[in-house]
């Protein structure tokens, strides 16, 4: 049973947040700000489905990313604010946007201007990975964090949904091995149930399967979460901070580096 949950960001830029993994963050919607656009379906998306439609404003032009993007910097370093990292989420998948070699160059050169010190992040469900431009733009970001839910096939499908029957978990693997030593791999731990069938994917053949994976994709850094704000989905549930403490031990100990 889904909820009417619909897009969260209804402009280009947005924030700042404080982000207990990341700081202070202003956040960058390269989606619409009235619809949602994205290569996943996620059960958990604090955006909704895809179903709410891609809405009317369409991707922003690069000329008001600029814009939105250089008064809102120059606002806060007039006023003396603080800023950690300026982030690529928003209402679906950033690097779904046309130009977005483009966006991170223009996102680099303002950040150059006013707060130098800041990273730059984008968050993204490793679908565009396959993509030689969108790689090559992932690399100009300080942090280059990909998702990996599963690395079981049938659970992937379950809690990611992705748009296209091509993508898959061997397939996704084998493209972030391109990104070793440099890309954060982020997994959202969750259990429950969507449409009928059980979700868990914090099983112990979960997590040796996504051990695995991380060990064969050798990021610098694995990041372990679970649900923070409301889901579309109602019946999924949150694993708690002490158990997410157990998995990271496991991933600990195989040598990985993880935070959660």
């Amino acid at each position: 049973m889904g909820k009417d949950q619909t897009v969260l960001f209804h402009s280009t830029v947005f924030g700042p947040i404080h982000s207990r993994r990341l700081g202070t963050s202003l956040g960058i919607n390269l989606l619409p700000d009235d619809g949602k656009i994205c290569s996943f379906d996620c059960v958990y998306c604090e955006a909704g489905y895809n179903a709410q439609g891609t809405g009317t404003t369409g991707f922003p032009s690069e000329e008001k990313l600029r814009r939105d993007l250089e008064a809102k910097l120059s606002e806060m370093k007039e006023k003396g604010e603080n800023l950690d990292v300026i982030t690529f989420s928003g209402n679906g998948e950033p690097t779904l946007h046309p130009h977005f070699p483009t966006v991170v160059r223009i996102t680099n050169e303002l950040r150059d201007k006013y707060f130098p010190s800041a990273k730059t992040s984008v968050l993204t469900n490793s679908t565009r990975i396959f993509d030689p431009k969108v790689a090559e733009a992932l690399r100009l970001v300080d942090n280059n964090i990909l998702k990996l839910d599963s690395a079981i096939e049938s659970t992937m499908r379950a809690i990611d949904n992705p748009n296209s029957p091509d993508f898959t978990v061997e397939r996704v693997i084998d493209a972030l091995k391109q990104f070793e030593n440099e890309g954060i791999i982020q997994t959202m731990f969750l259990r429950g149930e969507h449409n009928g069938k059980k979700i868990d994917n914090t099983t112990p053949e979960e997590i040796e399967a996504l051990i695995n994976a991380y060990l064969t994709i050798k990021p610098r850094q694995v990041m372990i979460y679970s649900l923070d704000r409301s889901t579309p989905e109602e019946n999924l549930r949150k694993v708690e901070r002490d158990e997410l403490a157990r998995i990271a031990s496991k991933m600990q100990e195989a040598g990985i580096n993880v935070t959660f």
